[in-house]
């Protein structure tokens, strides 16, 4: 893995939680381990591909642990969130409110359709796990 460079510490948190998907998979392993198909089933829209991709890098960046049981094949991959990961919580619960406090001021403005969804749980179990 290439050596990483970063000048303020934004840069390397968001170069780990970066992305459309990275979020998300955080929110659903901080309720429990799981496997890739557990993951595909509560993400939908993911490709097997970004999956794969996006639990690889943040394997890499050891946020989550990828676990493989089994002798032969077809192996059982599970994935949970390291003691780093859990770290996240309460930076993924803070981005998350002003993203909602954010959205609703767009959408007050005529800039936005919707708002979000104001769910901080999965976010919230990280938070809880790491007391």
């Amino acid at each position: 893995m290439a050596k990483k460079t970063y000048n303020i510490g934004v840069e390397a948190t968001l170069a780990v939680i970066s992305g459309k998907w990275k979020p998300r998979i955080l929110c659903h392993l901080s309720v429990r381990p799981q496997r890739t198909c557990d993951l595909r089933h509560d993400l939908p829209e993911i490709s097997q591909k970004v999956l794969t991709q996006q639990l690889r890098e943040l394997a890499e960046d050891g946020i989550v642990e990828r676990q493989v049981y089994g002798d032969k094949a077809p192996f059982k991959v599970v994935y949970t969130l390291t003691a780093m990961g859990r770290s996240l919580g309460t930076v993924l619960v803070q981005m998350s409110i002003w993203g909602e406090h954010h959205v609703d001021e767009l959408r007050e403005a005529g800039l936005a359709d919707a708002s979000v969804q104001n769910d901080h749980s999965g976010f919230e179990n990280l938070l809880q796990s790491t007391t």
